[in-house]
């Protein structure tokens, strides 16, 4: 006589415990937030030449701004830039960061500029 074979049953569980582990993974690895960009651009050599426009200076400290030494708030920027613009725009500008300046103080400088139509914008290296 001929024994018959029972066939087992599949477990799911350990497909759904993969699943589960997969939703988790992607789900911990997406950025649901939207990041706006802020455009960066090495320092490149170039001629040595004498500058058309004189530039604007710009000292970022963590609590102050001050725009060609006298103190501005960056929320007043806008409306302080177009006394130091020329016929051909605004000149470049040079920004000077104080020690205790933060990533984030800078990036909101860099966004407000953009949107006030800042032309060639200089962050100078602390020493």
């Amino acid at each position: 006589m001929r024994k018959r074979h029972h066939r087992r049953k599949l477990s799911m569980t350990s497909l759904i415990d993969v699943i589960f582990l997969l939703l988790l993974f992607f789900m911990l690895s997406s950025t649901f937030s939207h990041f706006a960009e802020v455009e960066l651009a090495a320092a490149a050599s170039g001629a040595g030449g004498a500058a058309q426009t004189k530039p604007a200076f710009l000292q970022l400290g963590a609590d102050s701004l001050s725009l060609n030494g006298r103190d501005v708030a960056l929320e007043t920027l806008d409306a302080e830039l177009p006394a130091i613009r020329t016929d051909t725009g605004l000149p470049p500008l040079l920004v000077s960061l104080r020690a205790d300046v933060t990533a984030q103080r800078l990036t909101d400088l860099l966004v407000t500029l953009r949107r006030a139509g800042g032309g060639d914008v200089t962050v100078l290296e602390a020493m």
